[in-house]
């Protein structure tokens, strides 16, 4: 399911904006963008959305300013040690004048400036304000996929409507369906054999119960009915049903194929061709629900 969340927050000098945005996908695959440093606490962010959310694409992207820290300098004696003794060595062996500490100081790399470094105290507090964020953009988030689900199912209710109707309809032209097959193969009998007379009523009437037996769809229409019900109850129950709805929606197809096999009829061919038709808009909106 799609949806959006997003979160802002300040402390202590810092300010930081969680975003949360899923789509449709068969199964849960997280994906989290973090600022450099924060990568210990990705694992615990993961756990969070799996608590909460079965299905999805879900992208979380967490950006952090920091503030501006006092400069630190320092000697890197390392490096100055080994500009002393070159010093050194040219006096001695040059007769040069040694250097002085403002000229050491000016070489590249003796002095070193960096920013302050956090407290252990500051990133405590820091990761604790972020992780509180992130659960409140992953109720966001599940707000905003359980407000477009709500709009789904009433979608989706309606199409269950339509099939309804599309049974009820095939119903009542598969009631005629015995006498149109025993009038069609009257009519086929007398085209192909001169001595249509000859065969009895009672002949005819076998073959026309033979015939009306293959293309009874009493059961693929009751099929439907208590799949239509089934659909209904997992709607209703308020749990992660996307999976049973998509197994419900193959059932759907595969009665509907029936009906328009078995069909002798035009206009119960149509009405089979339109329960596809409303069965394939069915299963698209499946696929958005978790």
């Amino acid at each position: 399911m799609t949806g959006f969340s997003r979160v802002e927050g300040t402390e202590d000098g810092y300010s930081w904006v969680w975003e949360l945005r899923s789509v449709n996908a068969r199964s849960l695959d997280v994906r989290l963008r973090l600022p450099s440093g924060m990568d210990r606490l990705e694992a615990g962010f993961r756990k969070a959305v799996s608590e909460h959310l079965n299905r999805g694409n879900v992208s979380a992207t967490l950006t952090v300013m920091r503030p501006q820290r006092g400069q630190v300098v320092s000697v890197n004696s390392e490096i100055l040690d080994q500009v002393l003794k070159l010093s050194n060595d040219l006096s001695n062996s040059e007769n040069v004048s040694p250097p002085s500490v403002d000229g050491l100081l000016s070489v590249r790399g003796v002095l070193e400036v960096k920013e302050e470094d956090e407290t252990e105290e500051q990133q405590s507090k820091l990761d604790k304000e972020i992780v509180s964020a992130f659960a409140k953009a992953t109720t966001g988030l599940v707000d905003n996929r359980i407000a477009e689900g709500e709009r789904l199912a009433i979608t989706i209710n309606g199409h269950l409507d339509e099939i309804e109707q599309c049974v009820e309809e095939a119903a009542s032209i598969d009631a005629a369906q015995p006498a149109a097959i025993a009038q069609k193969m009257r009519e086929q009998v007398r085209a192909l054999s001169s001595e249509a007379s000859a065969i009895s009523e009672e002949r005819l009437a076998q073959e026309v119960a033979l015939l009306a037996v293959k293309a009874d769809i009493c059961e693929e229409l009751d099929s439907l009915g208590a799949h239509v019900d089934g659909a209904r109850e997992l709607l209703a129950e308020g749990s992660p049903v996307g999976r049973k709805l998509d197994f419900l929606c193959q059932e759907f197809n595969r009665e509907a194929n029936t009906v328009c096999s078995k069909s002798s009829d035009l206009d119960l061919t149509r009405v089979g061709l339109e329960l596809k038709a409303v069965i394939e808009r069915l299963r698209e909106q499946i696929q958005n629900i978790e």
